[in-house]
């Protein structure tokens, strides 16, 4: 009965050890080198390597943006998440006035479109002069 009682707890552990396992793969999780400063949600992050992951699993919407380099972070949330199969992740950006403002993460499973602000791009056309507005991709 003692034996009995052992493989039943050890079964249990084995199970939960899989468990956790399973749920601590990162998903929506990607790595990136951005080689300039940009703008998200508002603030400017320098160029550098970031991490960008999901802050849960209950929204997917919500995503944190860290810096290696300078622990900083953002939260950004996405207004618009399109399930997707890619072998290519990559951040987007739009450009305006010499600024750079992160529009789209693309992760392994999901495009997450980020708001960039019109008057943000608005002010950094007038500040730099330049009325273009490119996007540019990473």
């Amino acid at each position: 009965m003692k034996h009995f009682c052992v493989r039943i707890l050890s079964a249990v552990f084995g199970l939960a050890a899989l468990a956790i396992t399973a749920k601590g793969q990162a998903v929506d999780h990607l790595v990136v080198n951005v080689p300039c400063e940009f703008v998200v949600a508002g603030k400017t992050l320098p160029a550098g390597t970031y991490r960008v992951s999901r802050i849960n699993d209950k929204d997917e919407r919500q995503l944190i943006i860290s810096s290696f380099e300078n622990r900083e972070a953002v939260m950004v949330i996405s207004n618009e998440v399109s399930p997707i199969h890619t072998e290519t992740p990559s951040l987007s950006f739009e450009q305006a006035g010499g600024e750079y403002f992160l529009s789209k993460i693309t992760t392994a499973e999901h495009v997450f479109t980020i708001p960039v602000s019109k008057r943000a791009v608005l002010e950094a056309t007038k500040t730099h002069g330049d009325p273009s507005v490119a996007a540019s991709g990473k």
